[in-house]
């Protein structure tokens, strides 16, 4: 016997090989929060809660220059993978005094600076030369799901051409 529950199995996936779909600048931003106080919610729910509303103002902007991003949960605070078009909007949305993200800032520092050992923030920022990426048997993940796939084909089916394709 069937039932509901178990033929919701989400979006159907085949073996067919995807890569991303994109070859313009590529920035991936990785920024994440460290809860050192856990007892303390009071001094890191703030700082957790100013992401989703930078978030939720990023992707309603599609000139933004946020193509996507992932959460990823670390048993040592939250973390995110997020994809760019390029540096300069990524510093520009840092640098607006009009956006989420200075509000958030201006908050966390204000916070750090009673109670540093409570909550920390890190970021990364790496500018990308080219990208490779490969999906069989799962949906877009990452990249893929920021910026779309295309079928990998005769002249793509190695990791080597696939980050070749860019300089053409």
């Amino acid at each position: 016997m069937t039932t509901k529950a178990n033929t919701q199995q989400g979006p159907s996936v085949g073996p067919e090989k995807l890569t991303h779909d994109y070859d313009g600048e590529l920035v991936v931003f990785i920024i994440g929060m460290r809860i050192r106080q856990w007892w303390r919610p009071d001094l890191w729910v703030p700082v957790f809660t100013a992401m989703p509303r930078m978030l939720a103002e990023l992707s309603a902007d599609p000139d933004s220059g946020m193509r996507g991003y992932r959460l990823v949960f670390d048993p040592r605070g939250p973390w995110l993978v997020q994809y760019w078009d390029s540096l300069e909007k990524l510093y520009a949305y840092a640098a607006d005094p009009t956006a989420k993200h200075r509000q958030g800032w201006t908050e966390f520092n204000r916070r750090a600076r009673s109670a540093p050992d409570a909550v920390g923030v890190w970021h990364e920022t790496f500018p990308v030369d080219g990208a490779e990426s490969m999906y069989v048997g799962t949906p877009p993940l990452g990249l893929a799901k920021a910026v779309g796939t295309r079928p990998v084909g005769p002249r793509s089916a190695r990791a080597r051409d696939r980050q070749a394709r860019r300089d053409r």
